[in-house]
């Protein structure tokens, strides 16, 4: 029986067109809901799914359900559902949905316990949202039946780590963040060019000329930065890492501490997945006029309440855009209530390279089927060989080929006697 909790069923032949069009460009996972439409390697799992309720999620719950999973999905984010396409996958493809862009706290977290409440096999998870939930408020009575999970995101591996360290993680977890079909693409091109847009849909700012800050230089904020660059701004990065900060420098890129960088920044965006990163200091500081944006998972980074309390009046200017007057007249904008720019003001990132994300939470949520039995309760990356088998599909479907060692070099690169 199909569930639901979204905003209209009758936007759904809007979703379908648009499901369609992500699905053209994501090949791999074509091919993957070709095999599994055969093979069903999901017969009987019941799954909760807790990712961005996007085009080409939809497409991944086309894919699992094709292998034989019975899904509920729910957002990892309030803001991140596009409310068209979780119509279409309940009315077009018979998955219950638990979604709706702008929901309230309460109805979030109302959605991740509808999405427990289907008494999950396996999870997958972006952010950690949903593993954590099940593990602190339902316990032993739903975990019992859980077999695994996957994770789609840095900020949700690092919550997951820490639950392993503490000996509180109770189901083995595949990272698919770690993956290098994952962050080197996804992570760097997706946020790159999503982020980007998320900021030119809310403001229609020209970055040319700008001083653009990136806080963090991780594979996201090296994605940001690359574009930002590209686009004719003046990047700043700020980091806490002295061998990022050092690749930022020799990557082109000014880096400074984010106090001394306020004075100049035109445009601010944290990609770190902590918490106040810019903070209460750096309000006082900004210049006038400064746009604030996060591209990490929770609306965390940037102190929210601070530059509130540091306020004289606050309004919404632009969608997606909230003008805070300070108390010395300066005027500071907040982009997307602080949340994910890309996803709440945009649609994230582009189908092409979520293609090979999913393509890696099909194949991990197959791989947990297999091997679950014989996995502890701790975070995994999926197989190397499962990696390299997603970046051949994808080399395939784009039409390129790539050399293949010979017996005589696969000799050579295994033996220690070679030499002068």
């Amino acid at each position: 029986m199909v569930k639901c909790d979204i905003k209209d069923k009758s936007l759904a032949p809007k979703g379908k067109l648009r499901i369609e069009w992500a699905d053209n460009q994501m090949p791999v996972l074509k091919k993957i809901r070709e095999r599994f439409e055969k093979e069903k390697p999901l017969a009987g799992k019941k799954m909760s799914c807790c990712l961005h309720v996007t085009t080409e999620t939809a497409n991944l719950m086309r894919t699992l359900k094709a292998g034989g999973a019975d899904i509920v999905l729910c957002a990892s984010n309030p803001l991140s559902t596009q409310d068209d396409v979780a119509a279409s996958l309940v009315v077009d493809y018979g998955i219950s949905v638990f979604a709706k862009k702008g929901e309230d706290t309460e109805t979030y977290y109302k959605h991740l316990m509808a999405a427990i409440e289907h008494g999950p096999d396996m999870t997958q998870d972006d952010g950690c949202d949903l593993v954590g939930l099940l593990h602190k408020e339902y316990g032993d009575s739903y975990l019992k039946n859980v077999i695994g999970g996957t994770e789609e995101t840095t900020t949700g591996v690092i919550r997951l780590k820490s639950m392993e360290r503490d000996g509180a993680l109770r189901i083995p977890i595949i990272a698919v963040n770690e993956s290098e079909t994952k962050h080197l693409f996804d992570n760097r091109y997706g946020t790159g060019q999503s982020t980007l847009d998320g900021l030119f849909r809310a403001t229609n700012v020209l970055l040319s000329g700008k001083n653009f800050v990136v806080c963090g230089y991780g594979w996201c904020g090296r994605g940001l930065a690359m574009r930002a660059k590209g686009m004719g701004a003046n990047v700043t990065v700020t980091e806490v890492d002295h061998v990022k900060a050092i690749e930022a420098v020799m990557d082109g890129f000014r880096v400074m501490k984010l106090e001394d960088a306020m004075s100049f920044a035109d445009v601010i965006i944290t990609v770190t997945g902590n918490l106040n990163v810019v903070d209460e200091k750096h309000i006082r500081l900004a210049k006038d006029g400064v746009m604030i944006a996060n591209s990490g998972h929770f609306n965390d980074e940037i102190n929210i309440d601070a530059i509130e309390r540091l306020s004289v009046s606050k309004r919404t200017v632009r969608d997606y855009v909230d003008e805070y007057t300070l108390k010395d007249g300066r005027m500071v904008y907040l982009l997307a209530e602080g949340r994910l720019l890309n996803l709440a003001a945009a649609e994230g990132h582009p189908a092409v390279v979520m293609d090979m994300s999913f393509a890696n939470q099909a194949l991990g949520a197959e791989y947990l089927v297999r091997n679950a039995d014989k996995m502890e309760k701790k975070v995994y990356v999926l197989p190397a060989e499962l990696d390299q088998e997603i970046a051949r599909l994808k080399l395939e479907s784009m039409g390129i080929s790539i050399d293949v060692l010979t017996e005589e070099q696969i000799a050579y690169l295994s033996s220690w006697e070679s030499g002068t």
